[in-house]
């Protein structure tokens, strides 16, 4: 039988404030454990929660760059479940009523519906010991989400890993997300079913979690479709369950059984009133916006010239995005930017979420490229004053004094050297006088080597053709 596989993706995406969603508490990564914690995100007898309206301002970013209509009122709710990272006993989060409803993603080849997308708090973390200890570190707790729930309209792992970087991209770029999959700043859960080819009805479906990279996840799901592949086929039914992802052994596993939904009893939070999102603060959002990457690679097509496969390299993340355009403005030639940036600096480039550590500055990048149209330097020069440049606060032209090199482009100076060339390769020339036009190249890169590299190639031509007698 021919199988179809089904897959919807949960994803939780931290957003990017300084502190907790219903407390003053810090919400970064890497502190010693429970160091950011208070009555409130420890659930205390007594203590109130007071929504932050900067998680709000983000949360609504993130649905308005994925299409999505935004509810005006919108409540809270109580999740009740039991675990011991989770302090009240609840955890608070949206169900019946979101804040937005019907968006998507756009993908290479298809159309991807996102659900709705919801606030809701952060559990703590479990830290268990090899001597069997365990501990629980709340400094995530309380910490500001959205879930991101998506239709399930993905057909495969590829399909999965493409939705998931292209939603990473985006919150990326509108700055609401630092897309850390090791940190679990992003991360997924993956519902998976397979259903026989052409029918409409959904299968069992299995979940799996706990998978922090893109290509683990296309794995995990590809492995998953040919394990119920083989239950169906062989006379067994699949059972509703919680899996994992085990890299070593390339398999998922089971965690624990789902044979019904869990009721998480869910009612409106007491504490919290319901959030009404009126136009004025929805428009300030839209205002705010920054531009998405798929417009952003569209308009350096449209507007630098740039190739797509270029326009695609430069935008893999907001501050190379910005670098470039800085540099292009100030040089004025896009294209050259773009190859220079690409051939030279993204090596160098070290990323961390919406941070990156880049080398040089745009001033920097359009001063080097300025003393090459300038002629002052070669293309070949360019590459050393930038290995000299990168990681300083100096400009071009004092590294260009401290190395003590400048393009040659006296002409009186590089005749000699021309004539002295040509003279001594009699053969080459009179082929190239007699057609052979591939040989300018070997004349070229004979005065280059001579000059070691400093003389003006266009300069170099023009006194070539002059010596040889061609045109």
């Amino acid at each position: 039988m021919s199988w179809e596989a089904v897959i919807g993706l949960e994803v939780h995406a931290q957003l990017l404030t300084e502190t907790k969603a219903f407390c003053s508490c810090m919400a970064t990564y890497g502190a010693p454990p429970n160091a950011h914690v208070c009555p409130t995100c420890l659930g205390l007898p007594g203590a109130l929660p007071v929504l932050n309206e900067r998680a709000v301002r983000f949360a609504v970013r993130a649905a308005l760059a994925l299409g999505c209509s935004i509810e005006k009122t919108s409540r809270f709710a109580r999740k009740n479940y039991f675990y011991p990272d989770l302090p009240k006993g609840y955890q608070i989060s949206q169900y019946d009523e979101p804040f937005s409803r019907k968006g998507s993603l756009q993908l290479e080849n298809k159309v991807a519906r996102i659900t709705r997308v919801h606030m809701e708090e952060d559990a703590g973390k479990n830290i268990h010991d090899q001597g069997g200890e365990s501990i629980v570190d709340f400094n995530r707790s309380g910490v500001p989400l959205i879930e991101i729930v998506g239709e399930p309209d993905l057909r495969s792992g590829e399909e999965a890993a493409e939705y998931l970087k292209a939603l990473r991209e985006i919150l990326l770029f509108i700055e609401v997300n630092d897309g850390n999959l090791e940190e679990g700043s992003f991360r997924c859960d993956a519902n998976v079913s397979i259903r026989p080819a052409g029918s409409s009805e959904l299968g069992a479906r299995v979940e799996l979690k706990n998978i922090n990279s893109f290509r683990f996840v296309q794995k995990a799901i590809e492995h998953e479709i040919q394990r119920q592949e083989q239950v169906l086929e062989s006379g067994g039914t699949i059972v509703q369950e919680t899996r994992g992802w085990n890299e070593d052994e390339g398999k998922t596993f089971s965690m624990r059984s789902k044979e019904q939904a869990q009721d998480y009893r869910y009612f409106p939070d007491p504490d919290l009133p319901p959030l009404v999102l009126d136009e004025a603060f929805v428009g300030s959002v839209k205002a705010e916006m920054p531009e998405l990457p798929r417009d952003k690679r569209a308009r350096y097509v449209a507007e630098y010239k740039l190739p797509a496969a270029a326009a695609g390299v430069l935008t893999q993340h907001p501050r190379v995005a910005a670098l470039f355009e800085e540099a292009a403005r100030l040089n004025g030639d896009a294209v050259r930017v773009a190859n220079f940036i690409q051939s030279e600096v993204l090596r160098d480039v070290v990323t961390k979420g919406v941070s990156a550590d880049v080398p040089v500055s745009a001033q920097q990048i359009a001063g080097i490229l300025k003393l090459v149209d300038d002629g002052r330097i070669s293309g070949k020069q360019a590459k050393d004053v930038y290995a000299k440049l990168k990681g300083t606060p100096k400009d071009a032209e004092a590294i260009v004094s401290e190395l003590g090199i400048a393009q040659l482009s006296d002409a009186s100076a590089l005749e000699p050297i021309v004539a002295r060339i040509v003279g001594a390769n009699p053969k080459q020339a009179e082929q190239l006088r007699a057609g052979k036009t591939g040989l300018m190249g070997y004349f070229v890169g004979q005065v280059m080597k001579e000059t070691k590299g400093s003389a003006n190639p266009q300069l170099v031509n023009e006194l070539l053709k002059k010596a040889l007698g061609i045109e």
